[in-house]
């Protein structure tokens, strides 16, 4: 007799269909198309390597600037408070342009090898990279930084004196003129200040700077190193002889620096204008680039108006004869070379220059944060 009510399988077979498991497979979806703008999938785990790139070097720089915090903590501490235009000031000041020289002016060294020999004979190299494959293969790698010794000695002299003498000057011309004629003619308070400290500067620097140029504009160079120049020279000449060409350096330095100093602290403040807020609101690392950029600027200008007197310090220094009166030595070289002579190695001063006073600048106020100090660039004292 048939049930009544259907049985548990027929149950089963309508309400479960038959599939295995129990379950029905969705249908494929087709992969949407991948718009122009829309970025690659295959390129996701690119990014991610740039991401975690860009995370490291973050949290290096971070660690970096807590090191640095505790660095300048650490020195501030023992140093003690230093008060603006105290005689520690003024110390701080003069090392850390010791600092900023020295080290910038012996890295480039190569860069200055090659533009004292061009100057001496526009026709020995054709550029900078055949004159360092030159050097090289006659004299090896350490060749291309031959004159580092009297580089290093006379730059960082010459540094210390520069920008810790313009801090005092700026500082003491500023009193004398009074607070309103300090603002009121401040370029010029840049202007004196910085020709005033230069002027001693080179005294210091000179006898390294023979030194140095004979050095590189002989082949093979004339002394072993710094003293050994220094003793032949004074063998052969006499102390005067490391100052023959003190009054040409004088010619190239003071204008030189005085555009430094003066365009500097012009371009930095026409940046701070311009940007929104206070030089006070931005960190130590917004206020160092504008520093670089404002040297690497006021470095170009250097350049230019410094080279005549620069070839001339590099003709005196190599081939004026001793005995030779100053003014009847560059006469005869003027004669020889002409005025064109004058502005040989021209674009290579240029970079090297403004690489040179971009870098010395920035290394300069580092240094002066550093101490807990402001960085330069400002109203006048």
């Amino acid at each position: 007799m048939p049930l009544l009510f259907p049985s548990q399988d027929t149950l089963h077979n309508v309400f479960h269909p038959s599939v295995p498991f129990g379950r029905r497979e969705a249908p494929a979806l087709a992969a949407p198309k991948r718009t122009p703008l829309q970025a690659r999938a295959e390129l996701f785990p690119t990014w991610s390597v740039v991401d975690d790139a860009k995370k490291k070097a973050e949290a290096l720089s971070a660690e970096a600037t807590k090191e640095f915090e505790k660095a300048s903590a650490k020195a501030q501490a023992k140093a003690g408070h230093i008060e603006l235009y105290s005689a520690k000031y003024y110390a701080a000041c003069t090392f850390g342009g010791l600092l900023a020289c020295g080290l910038t002016h012996t890295a480039v060294t190569p860069l200055d090898l090659v533009k004292c020999r061009r100057q001496v004979d526009s026709k020995m190299y054709t550029g900078n990279f055949q004159a360092w494959g030159k050097i090289g293969r006659a004299e090896g790698f350490r060749g291309i930084y031959t004159g580092w010794g009297p580089t290093f000695f006379g730059y960082s002299a010459q540094g210390a004196f520069k920008y810790g003498g313009y801090e005092f000057f700026k500082k003491y011309y500023g009193d004398l003129a009074g607070p309103e004629n300090a603002v009121k003619y401040k370029t010029w308070l840049y202007l004196t200040a910085s020709a005033s400290a230069e002027f001693i500067a080179d005294i210091a620097l000179c006898p390294f700077e023979a030194v140095k140029v004979r050095m590189q504009t002989t082949i093979p160079p004339f002394a072993k190193g710094t003293f050994d120049g220094i003793s032949t020279i004074t063998a052969k000449e006499g102390f005067g002889g490391l100052y023959k060409g003190l009054y040409p350096l004088w010619g190239r330095q003071i204008p030189y620096t005085m555009m430094k100093f003066a365009s500097f602290e012009t371009i930095v403040e026409m940046i701070y204008d311009r940007l929104p807020g206070q030089k006070s609101d931005y960190g130590k690392g917004a206020q160092t680039a504008i520093s670089f950029t404002g040297g690497y600027l006021a470095g170009i200008l250097c350049a230019i108006v410094s080279h005549p007197a620069d070839v001339m310090v590099s003709k005196l220094n190599a081939n004026r004869a001793p005995g030779e009166a100053f003014g009847a030595a560059m006469g005869r070289i003027y004669k020889d070379i002409g005025f064109s002579g004058l502005w040989n190695g021209l674009p290579v001063r240029i970079v090297m220059i403004g690489t040179l006073t971009g870098l010395q600048w920035m290394i300069y106020d580092y240094f002066k944060i550093f101490m807990g100090l402001p960085t330069t660039g400002g109203a006048p004292p």
